[in-house]
């Protein structure tokens, strides 16, 4: 069973969501579809407006489509997209 190295970009809806809040509601999401979230950063967007990247480490046969699912049902959340997918090397 292969291993992939995911990244995730969450937008909030506004600048007034409490990201540290929103982090560990997608950190939880990603635990309990079996990955484990390595890296976190912020990625200024716009007008103060910042995306939350998380890398995470996932088994390759559970695929993404659930965990991006279930972020963006999130309320505070305005999109989750995948914007990098690798396999993982040993």
């Amino acid at each position: 069973m292969a291993r992939m190295v995911v990244s995730i970009k969450v937008m909030p809806d506004s600048i007034e969501v409490d990201l540290e809040s929103l982090k560990q509601k997608v950190k939880e999401i990603i635990s309990a579809e079996g990955g484990e979230v390595g890296k976190e950063s912020l990625e200024p967007v716009a007008f103060g407006l910042k995306a939350l990247i998380l890398v995470f480490v996932i088994n390759e046969d559970k695929g993404t489509d659930p965990i991006e699912n279930k972020i963006s049902e999130l309320e505070e959340v305005s999109s989750a997209q995948v914007i990098d997918m690798r396999r993982a090397m040993g």
